[in-house]
């Protein structure tokens, strides 16, 4: 009989925990740090580092990185999802002109908390 491989851990706004069979499948034997990247022999480290943001939580993760790196990635991301979808032309202008806008916004919103604490710091 096969052992089937455990579901990647899902990480959530919270903290949660993973099972020991994921902890087991997604948790490199050895750890080691090889030309700046924390690993083990070149093995895939999806299920390590969502292991690791699963435990953390995502509410916590984002307070250790600036919210604009954030809306970078997520604006990076969305771009690439949807130059891949097969959509007619004006569906897929008025999603990127949608997109656009809500970027426009977010970081507006991340400027704002950066001047906040700029001016917190300097105050």
């Amino acid at each position: 009989m096969t052992q089937s491989q455990p579901p990647l851990p899902q990480p959530q706004l919270d903290p949660q925990g993973i099972t020991f069979d994921q902890y087991a499948e997604f948790t490199p034997e050895k750890l080691e740090l090889s030309n700046g990247y924390l690993g083990y022999g070149g093995q895939d480290q999806t299920g390590f580092h969502l292991a690791v943001l699963t435990n953390m939580g995502l509410l916590a993760a984002i307070q250790h990185i600036g919210v604009s790196l954030w809306v970078d990635a997520l604006n990076h991301y969305l771009r690439q999802r949807l130059e891949a979808v097969n959509a007619e032309p004006e569906v897929a202008e008025a999603m990127i002109n949608r997109l656009n806008r809500a970027i426009e916004d977010l970081e507006a919103i991340a400027e704002y908390f950066v001047e906040i604490q700029d001016n917190t710091q300097s105050g």
